[in-house]
């Protein structure tokens, strides 16, 4: 697969994940701002790659989609994120 269609369906995955990731612990718990900052650090990660995209830096931004990627996959792992069981997105234990 080309390096630019290998971003763009990166970036489309993980936007597809962002938009389905919900924090799933409750407000007053102490993992509220863990859940909080996994999904700050995997927004900021997938803007930097979209920049990178657009500048052409393509090996940058396949880094950082996949870094934004692997905050949402260990956030759901954890539990933090509810993610509705989607097994296609995210890497999901039993």
């Amino acid at each position: 697969m080309e390096l630019q269609s290998l971003v763009d369906r990166d970036i489309s995955l993980t936007d597809q994940a962002l938009g389905k990731a919900t924090i799933a612990v409750p407000a007053r718990s102490h993992l509220r701002k863990v859940a909080e900052d996994f999904l700050t650090m995997a927004r900021a990660y997938a803007s930097d790659a979209k920049h990178f995209r657009q500048t052409g830096e393509l090996e940058k931004a396949l880094a950082n989609i996949n870094y934004a990627h692997g905050w949402l996959d260990a956030g759901a792992r954890l539990g933090l994120f509810d993610v509705g069981g989607d097994d296609r997105l995210f890497t999901l234990s039993e």
